[in-house]
């Protein structure tokens, strides 16, 4: 539907990307090592240069190498249960239907580097920060197809509600089902290069303080095509259909209205009311036609969208006895995406589109991170990590204030630890809670995250004193999210859209025009006295799964 199923395309690929481990933009399996045991926020190591900057300064002096290749599969997926679905011609006249997405990033690279000189240590971090992949819905999406399923339902309430609109009932042909061909593909790709210094102010403490500059990069292509509309047992296309019946109507209003002249002319009353009542229905009819013709077209989304911003880093560590503490913190960064969309005509037209209109630029803020850690060194083949994160998401700044929407600010605790088997051979495993403050109104089918708990593990290996090789997993296990609404994907609102083009259409006074959207309002979202549910009731579940493989290769010079 072009001004409805286009609208959806943009929603749901507004946040697309792998975002595998972190908040709502960040990506924090910079390293093969936090793959190993994800709680390395106090840890001394290379991989330090991204989580415990401050703690590198005491590291040997020298240079140190971290190279990294990560391997990383997430799925996402949506079971909807929603009335209108089984009118759906692929759907077997079932309301409830799975809508899977499938996001690879084959091979995800990182580097850290560190040069360490008497008591500083400057660094060097790359890493992908954000997004990482791409994610593909090859059958669509819920809030995409529930637009289109919206057509039999609005097709068979049309008398109803052209009656109740004060028009009389149309006699229009009742829709029966429907069919489409939708595909959506999002890209997104956060790059983040950091530089930094650390220094130890004695033998206990050192801190750090460094730049990120991020760079953001995507794309957005998505499609829905061939529209069908079931009538009188036959699937057409929708478009052109409901078109030739506005050309029909349009012509039928024009010859009535010619005839109520001529009666008018002649002085026969009865009959220039006639044939001026009917000039009026068959102009109504038109206007409702022409605008389901309009609300069925093909459509195609193909946006790019290309940002910067720049945020700086502070970051500290103390070291006492057996026991290594710090904390970190990653101020916000501010960034805006500035778009070149092939839809730009569309987006100058339809307000749902703001974000994407050709040219404009548009808030994607990364949020500010604090990490606290500590390490025990039980024994000295022993260290157990505990780590606690926190994503200020609600002060990040989004489009249309979409951070508005939260209930509070993403929490992780981590908990993890590291053996010697011998000098050459460590293990280590780790598991990373991670825990979100969503609402109802935040949940969208492609840029959602869901609570979960992460666990890694894998085997740290030197081949020499210079070289030493990680070999890691990484799995997170997803909640599901549950969320039911009394007038699914705000449908009404749609409906109600759709009633005021018509009126608009038919030139009513606004007082009418949004008296007529009400009512529509009133008719779908009233809860049936039986069972009560409205005609739009819906509910969905969200749920994801990620798994990681990695391998990289730590080099002291």
């Amino acid at each position: 539907m072009k001004k409805l199923s286009l609208a959806c395309i943009i929603a749901m690929l507004a946040s697309t990307g792998a975002t595998y481990a972190g908040g709502l933009l960040t990506n924090t399996n910079q390293n093969i090592a936090f793959l190993r045991n994800p709680a390395r926020d106090a840890a001394i190591g290379i991989d330090g240069v991204y989580s415990n900057p401050a703690g590198v300064a005491f590291l040997k002096e020298g240079i140190h190498l971290s190279v990294n290749l990560q391997n990383v599969h997430q799925t996402r997926t949506v079971t909807t249960n929603f009335a209108a679905l089984a009118y759906g011609n692929a759907n077997n006249g079932q309301m409830k239907k799975e809508f899977k997405g499938e996001a690879n990033a084959p091979i995800l690279p990182s580097f850290q580097a560190a040069y360490n000189k008497n008591d500083w240590s400057f660094q060097f971090n790359f890493a992908v920060t954000g997004g990482g992949g791409k994610c593909v819905f090859d059958n669509g999406l819920p809030s995409f197809e529930s637009q289109v399923a919206l057509l039999p339902m609005f097709s068979q309430n049309l008398d109803a509600i052209s009656t109740q609109l004060g028009f009389g009932a149309m006699g229009l042909d009742k829709v029966d089902g429907y069919s489409m061909s939708t595909y959506m593909r999002g890209r997104q790709y956060y790059y983040g290069f950091t530089l930094g210094a650390a220094r130890k102010l004695n033998e206990h403490l050192s801190v750090y303080g460094g730049l990120r500059l991020l760079y953001g990069t995507s794309n957005y292509y998505g499609y829905v095509s061939d529209i069908q509309a079931k009538i009188n047992g036959t699937y057409v296309n929708a478009s052109e259909t409901f078109a030739n019946g506005a050309s029909q109507a349009t012509m039928a209003a024009g010859q009535y209205a010619q005839k109520a002249q001529e009666y008018f002319a002649k002085g026969e009353m009865v009959a220039y009311q006639e044939a001026a009542g009917k000039a009026k229905d068959y102009t109504t009819k038109a206007a409702m036609l022409s605008t389901l013709s309009g609300a069925t077209e093909d459509v195609t989304l193909n946006c790019n969208q290309t940002g910067w911003g720049i945020a700086p880093i502070i970051g500290v560590d103390y070291k006492t006895g057996n026991f290594n503490f710090a904390a970190k913190y990653e101020f916000k960064t501010s960034m805006t995406l500035k778009n070149e969309s092939a839809n730009s005509k569309s987006a100058s037209r339809l307000s749902e589109l703001a974000k994407y209109e050709d040219g404009l630029e548009v808030s994607e803020d990364s949020p500010a991170l604090l990490t606290v850690g500590a390490q025990w060194n039980i024994v000295p083949t022993l260290r157990v990590n505990a780590g606690w994160h926190h994503y200020f998401d609600k002060q990040a700044n989004q489009f249309n204030n979409h951070q508005d929407k939260l209930d509070g600010n993403t929490n992780e605790y981590l908990f993890g630890a590291e053996y010697d088997i011998t000098n050459a051979v460590q293990v280590s495993a780790g598991t990373q809670l991670t825990r979100y403050n969503f609402t109802d109104a935040y949940m969208e089918d492609i840029s959602f995250n869901v609570s979960s708990y992460s666990f890694g593990f894998g085997v740290g290996i030197k081949l020499n004193e210079k070289l030493k090789l990680n070999l890691a997993y990484f799995q997170t296990n997803y909640d599901n999210y549950n969320r039911t609404s009394q007038d699914y994907n705000n449908l009404s609102a749609t409906a109600a859209g759709l009633v005021s083009t018509v009126a608009g259409a038919l030139k009513l006074d606004p007082q009418s025009v949004q008296a007529a959207a009400n009512k529509v309002t009133q008719l779908l979202t009233t809860p049936n006295p039986t069972t009560g549910q409205s005609a739009l009731y819906g509910s969905d579940t969200f749920t994801r799964t990620n798994r990681v493989l990695g391998i990289g290769l730590d080099i002291t010079l």
